[in-house]
């Protein structure tokens, strides 16, 4: 007799926000809630700990029989040798066993992925990759993340960070970044790195998605911010081309709803990709801005 497709629980903790998302044996979200992540600061690590199982626990009060897989996406990913969390921009999980500390807490099984990755493989899948054989996933966000995928598998690398473009050092002389390198592409086009630019170049604070509006009403500071958020958009992304040559490069994240990234960025992207005329579609996200709780 053939096994029933199970239910499944996504969670897809960020930056800001964590979603989780209950999938019928279908595929059909049954719930899909959004919840702030709890800040980086003091007894953070905790917390989110305890928002995760908060938000899956209830996920699962929703199952029949509570009888459901859960799979977890983090901004960083787990190193196989120790189990603990490396590389994360959401600091206060780094060096702590995250995964099993849920895994006990809910008293079950969870899987872990990159959440890049699982953006990636989400998109390849069910979203605007599909019918491409080699597909670069971008996420931007609070931070910068990027995932591969062939032929609708991921593909981790020896140490599990391929596609981790947001922490090239393509500046050596720029911001300093969590990771401890200078210069990064995540210092310059995440969120964060844009709003910090703007800072660094007017002296007040913006958000930026007040930056985004302000350059698209002509105010002469936002737009030197975001004139150069773009180039470095697509000096950074004509790189993935010229390494990688993906069939497609698909943005996520919420700096993916930014309309011009599809116009003057792709226009940046092909001159700074090592081919005469490259092809490379970039592509906006089908699955929403946080698609990667679907993966």
């Amino acid at each position: 007799m053939t096994t029933p497709a199970p239910y499944r629980i996504g969670i897809d903790i960020g930056g800001t926000k964590t979603e989780v998302v209950l999938l019928d044996p279908d595929g059909h979200p049954l719930l899909r809630e959004r919840a702030a992540t709890p800040r980086q600061e003091t007894g953070a690590y905790e917390a989110i700990v305890n928002n995760t199982v908060r938000m899956a626990t209830h996920a699962l009060a929703r199952t029949p029989g509570q009888k459901s897989t859960i799979g977890i996406c983090i901004p960083g990913i787990i190193d196989a040798a120790t189990g603990r969390v490396i590389n994360a921009n959401a600091t206060s999980l780094i060096g702590n066993t995250f995964q099993q500390d849920i895994a006990r807490q809910l008293g079950r099984a969870v899987a872990m992925e990159n959440d890049a990755d699982c953006f990636t493989l989400a998109e390849s899948l069910l979203g605007a990759g599909q019918g491409y054989d080699m597909v670069f996933g971008i996420i931007l966000g609070t931070g910068v993340g990027g995932g591969l995928c062939f032929n609708g598998q991921v593909f981790r690398g020896r140490h599990g960070i391929a596609g981790e473009w947001g922490h090239m050092a393509v500046m050596p002389d720029g911001q300093p970044c969590f990771c401890g390198n200078r210069g990064c592409v995540e210092t310059l086009i995440s969120g964060t790195g844009v709003a910090a630019a703007y800072q660094r170049t007017c002296g007040r604070q913006l958000s930026t998605e007040a930056i985004v509006a302000g350059a698209r009403q002509g105010n002469p500071d936002c737009r030197e911010v975001f004139d150069r958020f773009l180039d470095d958009f697509g000096r950074c992304v004509g790189g993935i081309i010229s390494l990688l040559d993906p069939d497609a490069i698909v943005l996520g994240g919420g700096l993916s709803n930014i309309d011009e990234l599809y116009s003057e960025g792709a226009i940046m992207a092909r001159r700074y990709a090592f081919h005469p005329d490259p092809q490379t579609p970039l592509l906006k996200n089908k699955l929403g801005d946080s698609a990667g709780v679907y993966g």
